[in-house]
């Protein structure tokens, strides 16, 4: 289906559900969306006139209301349980999914949350309460508490009617975690092998006792790296007794290499904050001027060093045609490496050793590139002026400051990790800055030493 055919279709299902809103006709309503995707609804909802809103949401079934508030950002579920008030809201937050409404619930204000907190009911209340303990960007606070555990003196068929009795309770059925008599995890068994397996099998025969499992304070981008690492569909989390606590599955993991992205390329371009399509002018600009102040203040020494050498530019014209790309390759050189050493960061953990086989292999890296846009400029200034000494010049700066440009793109990222900031931080904007430094103080002061060969 094309894009306009596919937006044909949903302006006529818009047209459609106004029309069953406006007329009240709940089973019409019902029979559209059965089929539809939480997804999809969400997007139909956030589309639908807002004076629409509370009468799409009285045709819903709780727990359709439930799904929608799960996939829709955090102003909008609030918007929704102002719309339906505190008991219903309450009696549609028992439907979803614990994790999900620990994270709306963060949101609210203290006296909010303990209102619905109180309405809800005292189990669920008290899971979710458990779950808001953690903070939010760690294993514990990304996990869910709804899982199926088992003994390990299970049959295989003890193991399949518990699981069937509890499948509406869990959130997803991959794993079935085995816990001796003190709640500890002791093994797990995938729900295949429990397929494979005969029904008088005990448990203990087909777990796995060798668990990987994460810690609740765990930073969720290393719990996205074991995932990744492992292939796992969930991986369990412990406390320091190694206790389950609960699961982490790869739709959550998904989300978050989503939310790390968004992060490191806001930061790599120097935007700071996340900015998307529905930030505002004035927040988007307080967000962005730190940085490009900060970028103005340093780009001022690259004019003050232009100015510096101002009677060789008087002297030698020709100079200051190559300074745009001098300063813009060794930019672009400490770009790529910046991008690939923070690319590399989130997918590894770096020792000593692995430093160091780093940062010489980008110093190669810069001697190859060097040499070679080296000798290709010289080439070109030798035969656009006839002058051999301004090709050297130009060759062996660039040469220069392409290996610099490498370097700081390498080393300054590394230095922030292990100083535990965020190597984002140093962002494009900023290497290429301070590489424009660098390169025209190298290209201005080889071409002074040599200005009595270029007069």
């Amino acid at each position: 289906m094309t894009d306009s055919n596919l937006q044909t279709t949903e302006q006529a299902l818009m047209i459609q559900l106004i029309r069953f809103c406006k007329e009240n006709k709940k089973q019409e309503f019902q029979t559209m969306i059965e089929e539809l995707h939480p997804y999809d609804i969400a997007m139909l909802y956030k589309d639908l006139p807002a004076k629409h809103h509370h009468k799409f949401l009285l045709l819903m079934e709780s727990k359709q209301i439930a799904n929608l508030l799960q996939e829709l950002d955090p102003p909008m579920q609030i918007d929704i349980v102002q719309k339906l008030g505190v008991e219903l809201s309450s009696n549609i937050m028992n439907l979803m999914e614990r994790d999900d409404l620990a994270d709306f619930l963060n949101e609210l204000s203290v006296d909010k949350i303990e209102e619905l907190l109180f309405a809800m009911k005292k189990e669920d209340s008290q899971h979710v309460q458990n779950l808001m303990k953690y903070p939010k960007e760690t294993a514990g606070g990304l996990m869910t508490n709804q899982f199926v555990w088992i003994r390990s003196n299970y049959t295989v068929k003890d193991a399949v009617e518990k699981l069937r009795a509890f499948a509406q309770y869990a959130e997803n059925l991959y794993y079935l975690y085995v816990l001796d008599e003190n709640k500890k995890l002791a093994g797990v068994v995938s729900y295949r092998d429990l397929l494979l397996a005969g029904m008088d099998e005990r448990v203990e025969n087909v777990m796995y006792s060798r668990v990987i499992s994460v810690p609740a304070h765990m930073d969720q981008e290393e719990v996205a790296r074991t995932i990744e690492r492992y292939d796992f569909l969930s991986v369990p989390v412990v406390d320091d007794d190694l206790r389950l606590l609960g699961i982490i599955t790869v739709d959550d993991i998904i989300d978050v290499v989503m939310q790390e992205a968004d992060e490191d390329i806001g930061r790599l371009s120097a935007t700071g904050k996340t900015i998307d399509f529905t930030t505002g002018s004035w927040t988007s600009a307080l967000r962005r001027l730190p940085w490009l102040i900060l970028l103005l203040l340093l780009g001022l020494i690259s004019g003050s060093i232009i100015s510096g050498f101002e009677n060789t530019l008087d002297q030698v014209v020709a100079l200051a045609f190559f300074m745009p790309m001098i300063a813009g390759m060794t930019g672009n050189t400490g770009t790529q490496s910046l991008a690939i050493v923070v690319r590399g960061l989130a997918a590894h953990d770096l020792n000593r050793k692995a430093i160091f086989r780093l940062i010489w292999r980008e110093l190669g890296v810069g001697l190859i590139i060097g040499t070679v846009c080296a000798l290709l400029v010289s080439g070109l200034g030798f035969l656009w002026e006839g002058h051999a000494i301004l090709g050297l010049v130009v060759g062996s700066s660039l040469f220069m400051t392409l290996i610099i440009g490498t370097m700081a793109g390498t080393i300054i990222p590394l230095i922030l990790y292990k100083l535990r900031i965020d190597p984002a931080i140093a962002s494009g904007p900023l290497i290429t800055t301070l590489n424009d430094i660098f390169s025209l103080t190298i290209y201005f002061g080889i071409a002074s030493i040599f200005i009595s060969y270029l007069l």
